[in-house]
């Protein structure tokens, strides 16, 4: 009996660092959704001023994440854990005092910095809580908290401002962040002291920034994510050129449901049969959905597209997570998912820029359809790198 309960998924700690994830990804997503709104209103700025502060942030997080994995050997998961929520929260105070453009890009890279490295954090504690012969449902249940934080934060926000001034809301975001400091310190970790790898010669190398098994899925996950960015970039202003601007207030919610419906059956399918059959019916999914925009024209058909897509992304991000940390060492973890969440936030930039450029081109509709023929080449990668690494679901022991 004693055996089941130790490997039980739904822990103290795995419950904790999951509604530590859901609390910094709300507050995040509500910034997301109204600081380009709070530049544009209250600072005098630009539509692309509101978009640098976006970019700003990302671009933090992708370079906090190369040394963050460092940081957290120094300072141990748990507490790393604990000082970087203390940093998010303090700098999520401070957007209260902030009136200024200049200052506000310089707040965002420090957010950025926090964000970066919270979220790594998070991801190699919550592998490392949830049982190897679990990983694939455990990890899944555990990226369930940021599909709620894509609804719940921008609703929040955006239904506060109809009510509340910016720095109303950015108080309430900051006691979000306070009590997510609470909820961080639930965590227990209590084999991390039995995880550090033998000693070593203490030579400066690429493996103190990045974890070197975990790079082929990494970047498999980089070529999806730089996919992605077209629905993240572009969705609402895709929407709105073809008349279903009010529909496109509901791509999110339908995306968040598909991937809530579906999650529980893919993770245990993870598990059991190994990710192929799970990844690949992902992208196929994540294909159809865009080629399903390229030539939406009725609210009925955006929303479909959404489950869609909804339903693949969910179905591949938190399996190629999986897999990452799966690759390696469970001391390695914090490595691994630095280097999965670096290379699939610099697949995001890359990709809202690249595509930015190409849509100018040839147009919303055919950027789909082209993405939908990426997506189809990643599978093609995908089948070739997982040949050459035929247990790479399987937890190094």
């Amino acid at each position: 009996m004693s055996y089941v309960k130790k490997q039980r998924i739904w822990t103290k700690s795995f419950i904790s660092i999951s509604l530590t994830q859901l609390m910094i990804f709300i507050v995040f997503y509500a910034l997301l959704t109204t600081l380009p709104l709070y530049v544009i209103h209250d600072l005098g700025g630009s539509g692309a001023d509101g978009g640098l502060v976006v970019t700003v942030l990302l671009i933090a997080a992708i370079l906090i994440r190369l040394i963050s994995a460092k940081i957290l050997d120094i300072t141990g998961m748990k507490r790393g854990l604990i000082l970087g929520v203390v940093a998010f929260a303090l700098t999520t105070c401070a957007y209260i005092w902030i009136h200024e453009f200049t200052w506000l890009l310089v707040l965002r890279f420090i957010h950025g910095l926090s964000f970066g490295f919270v979220t790594t954090a998070t991801g190699a504690i919550a592998a490392n809580v949830v049982p190897k012969e679990h990983h694939g449902e455990g990890i899944g249940y555990f990226a369930i908290a940021v599909n709620l934080a894509v609804v719940l934060g921008p609703f929040m926000s955006l239904t506060f401002l109809q009510f509340v001034s910016f720095q109303i809301l950015f108080v309430y975001l900051s006691i979000i962040t306070f009590l997510t400091v609470l909820v961080a310190r639930w965590v227990d970790i209590p084999q991390e002291k039995n995880m550090n790898p033998p000693p070593t010669k203490r030579k400066f190398s690429i493996h103190d920034f990045i974890e070197t098994h975990a790079l082929p899925i990494s970047l498999i996950a980089a070529f999806t994510s730089f996919a992605y960015a077209s629905i993240i970039s572009f969705i609402s202003v895709y929407s709105d050129s073809i008349g279903l601007s009010q529909t496109a207030s509901y791509f999110f919610l339908i995306y968040a449901i598909a991937m809530l419906v579906s999650r529980p059956y893919v993770g245990k399918k993870f598990d059991q049969l190994g990710p192929n059959y799970v990844v690949i019916p992902g992208l196929l999914f994540f294909a159809i959905g865009l080629v399903m925009l390229s030539f939406t024209n009725r609210d009925w058909m955006l929303l479909l597209s959404a489950a869609m897509i909804g339903l693949g992304v969910g179905m591949v991000t938190p399996s190629f997570q999986t897999m990452a940390v799966q690759t390696t060492h469970p001391s390695r973890s914090s490595h691994a998912t630095a280097t999965f969440f670096t290379l699939f936030d610099t697949g995001i930039a890359i990709g809202s820029f690249l595509l930015g450029l190409l849509v100018t081109i040839v147009g919303f509709q055919k950027l789909y359809l082209i993405c939908s023929i990426f997506v189809l080449g990643v599978i093609g990668i995908y089948l070739l790198v997982s040949s050459k690494q035929k247990s790479s679901h399987q937890p190094l022991e």
